[in-house]
């Protein structure tokens, strides 16, 4: 499979080769759909707490004397019925973190990348950027290769500082590291740009069926 080869004039410089182990990789959306549950419940703090009757303020006096008033019996105003009682099995803080090989996660990053693929939304960019690059020279790039108003996800590699800071006002547009590539970000954007050290670099981190 081949991807265009962008340069950052904005002109088509020539075609890449994408790994097939990689970008041609067999698609399994149940692995995927395992990777993207476990990625959102990892980034849930799990501090959510409400207050039992035992935590709550006050409540220290019977509101009445048992007998005799013809009302029911009391022995607390915080209790669950009252306004301002306790909550009876409220959410206590805990951890949602969910564990999953590394041989499975990246099958998904491989499955994601597929997905990608085919459709057709992935496009190689030069790494060369100088460090006089401007956020209108991105701009201008994103909108000669007509993907201005989509979600762009732009995967990077090392030494990509001078990118990282011109697109940093640009909306629509985000980034990633490639150790970071995950089911979520990709396919959430429309267009995947990846850098040529970037494709290297996912290539030899996600190539081959076993690894």
């Amino acid at each position: 499979m081949k991807a265009e080869v962008w340069n950052t004039a904005g002109e088509v410089v020539g075609t890449a080769d994408l790994d097939a182990s990689v970008f041609q990789a067999p698609v399994n959306a149940s692995l995927m759909q395992q990777a993207l549950v476990r990625q959102l419940a990892n980034a849930r703090q799990g501090t959510h707490k409400t207050r039992t009757r035992g935590e709550v303020r006050g409540g220290g006096r019977k509101p009445w004397r048992q007998k005799g008033t013809g009302r029911a019996r009391q022995g607390t105003i915080r209790a669950p019925q009252w306004v301002g009682g306790g909550t009876v099995f409220g959410p206590t803080p805990r951890s949602y973190r969910k564990q999953m090989p590394k041989a499975m996660r990246r099958a998904a990053v491989r499955s994601a990348l597929t997905v990608k693929a085919e459709a057709e939304a992935i496009r190689i960019v030069e790494s060369g950027f100088g460090r006089d690059l401007k956020t209108r020279d991105m701009d201008a790039l994103l909108r000669a290769m007509q993907i201005r108003d989509r979600r762009t996800l732009i995967v990077h590699g090392p030494g990509s500082d001078s990118m990282l800071r011109a697109i940093r006002n640009l909306t629509g547009v985000g980034t990633l590291h490639y150790m970071y590539a995950n089911v979520r970000d990709l396919l959430q954007a429309d267009v995947v740009l990846v850098t040529q050290d970037a494709q290297a670099g996912l290539e030899d981190w996600l190539g081959g069926a076993a690894t």
